[in-house]
């Protein structure tokens, strides 16, 4: 089982660091590889940068008033949140159809509806 992990391409869980800035602030973020790419994807998606998502991702999160101390984490699992939305069937895996296409609150519906049926 192991060796699906083991023998993966060892470059994508090698760190890199990107600089940009958000609101005029220049920041640094460290992640592993995997998540830079998955990243990239997700905002070529809707005609982003890398750089234009992380900056959508941090305005979005803040209007929501979540609490972004380890930003790294959030986009970490953001990159998995959409690797299992696709995985789901909840959002297409065809990189041509923009992010924002899909009905986010009726896919946020069923999932919170899935919890419930394992909560009962």
């Amino acid at each position: 089982m192991c060796e699906l992990f083991i023998k993966a391409d060892a470059g994508q869980w090698q760190s890199r660091t990107h600089s940009l800035r958000i609101d005029g602030v220049a920041t640094s973020i460290r992640i592993e590889t995997h998540f830079w790419d998955t990243l990239t994807e997700i905002g070529q998606r809707d005609g982003m940068t890398t750089a234009q998502l992380i900056t959508k991702l941090w305005h979005e999160a803040m209007d929501a008033d979540h609490d972004l101390g380890n930003f790294t984490s959030f986009l970490r699992v953001c990159c998995a949140r959409y690797h299992a939305l696709i995985a789901a069937g909840e959002i297409s895996p065809d990189r041509r159809v923009p992010i924002s296409a899909h009905p986010a609150r009726t896919i946020l519906a069923r999932e919170a509806e899935r919890r419930r049926q394992v909560l009962n």
